[in-house]
């Protein structure tokens, strides 16, 4: 089923109020869905303000502010929870900029203006780490940085894993100015539940931002990211994302002109024995941020193995976050996809769409062609 719903109390006009960069965790038992979003004073990305969470299970819910996400003098970025399944916390990474000061503006002159922050339930209060990832994401070589957005995850020996991405400054002095810079990304992890947290190594080969991860067969843990390089970028960490082998593109799951965030969730295969599947969502349009597309993976070690999309929402869409629900009434296994959405932009209000494995085989388009050069949607989230 596919609902349209605001972290708003009456959802943004196209100026002025906006709500965008949606997060999605769920957290059992019940099972109840976390929602997190930015709330903007306008749409561009220097008037972000704080971050709104709507709590609630598939029946309804309510929406507050994350009053413990702020930072004096800072706007509140990049909702970026994740679940501690040990302890049943819940964590909000997230970065706090200084003033109105644009990622742009960092990437130009070298100065970082950006915190990392961490709030944990029950009231997500924000505390600054004091672990040594502290002197890391301050270092001279990255120019800014940023987590997320969207949600971590927790692999089966119990690491937690943010992912996040930084600008890397490759060469410093250029008569008297920054003069390249590189994005990569790369995972903050946490071996003790959350108490301490690190930074691991870049995708350092190719150019890749905005993530998200996976734990797939094989041992390896699934790096997908967005990049200036016309199609996605995917890197394997052999080590639970301590490092990166070197990345490489993905032909099959093509980039919008200026690049779009995506999401990435891991599931079980419906066949026993069968290699864990990917689900990954990310606007279909080529030239612009346009119809939500989902995609599948049965071979998530091989590029070529994603299918077309299958589109859920027709007309303006922008980022997304995806959750596996597991099991609902009628042992079907269902996803969830939270996503900017509009009628003439991306980013009028944030949708929500459900849906189950049977309908995504019977929705996605049969082939592992690339999907056509044009914008013409597929298909749409048919409501149950």
């Amino acid at each position: 089923m596919g609902v349209a719903m605001s972290l708003g109390p009456e959802g943004p006009p196209r100026t002025g109020l906006t709500y965008r960069v949606p997060a999605l965790l769920l957290v059992p038992p019940g099972p109840t869905l976390l929602a997190f979003a930015e709330q903007r004073l306008s749409p561009n990305d220097s008037h972000a303000h704080r971050l709104v969470l709507r709590r609630g299970t598939l029946a309804g819910g309510s929406v507050q502010i994350a009053t413990g996400a702020i930072l004096e003098g800072h706007r509140s970025m990049n909702p970026c929870p994740v679940l501690d399944t040990a302890s049943g916390t819940v964590f909000l990474f997230f970065i706090a900029v200084l003033g109105h000061t644009p990622e742009a503006v960092q990437i130009a002159t070298g100065r970082n203006a950006a915190r990392l922050r961490c709030g944990t339930t029950p009231d997500l209060a924000a505390h600054q780490s004091s672990s040594p990832l502290t002197s890391a994401f301050l270092c001279a070589g990255w120019a800014t940085f940023a987590v997320g957005p969207g949600h971590g995850v927790q692999l089966r020996s119990g690491r937690l894993l943010v992912p996040a991405y930084t600008y890397r400054v490759d060469r410093r002095e250029c008569f008297g100015k920054i003069c390249w810079t590189s994005p990569h990304a790369f995972a903050f992890y946490s071996d003790d539940h959350g108490r301490t947290w690190h930074s691991g190594g870049l995708v350092s080969n190719l150019r890749s931002g905005e993530c998200q991860f996976a734990s797939v067969d094989g041992g390896f843990l699934y790096c997908n990211a967005r990049s200036p390089l016309g199609s996605r970028v995917q890197a394997l960490s052999p080590n639970e994302g301590t490092s990166f082998l070197p990345g490489e593109l993905v032909p099959t799951l093509a980039e919008t002109s200026r690049g779009c965030q995506g999401s990435i969730v891991g599931f079980p295969a419906p066949t026993p024995g069968s290699p864990t599947w990917l689900l990954y969502s990310h606007p279909a349009g080529r030239r612009a941020r346009l119809h939500m597309g989902i995609y599948l993976s049965r071979s998530p070690l091989d590029p070529h193995s994603w299918t077309k999309p299958w589109v859920i929402y027709e007309g303006p869409s922008g980022y997304s976050d995806l959750a596996f629900l597991g099991p609902v009434p009628g042992a079907t296994p269902a996803f969830a996809c939270l996503f900017e959405s509009g009628a003439r932009v991306s980013y009028e209000e944030i949708s929500f769409c459900m849906f189950s494995l049977p309908e995504i085989l019977e929705n996605v388009p049969v082939g592992l062609e690339p999907p056509p050069s044009g914008d013409k949607p597929r298909g749409h989230c048919r409501p149950s």
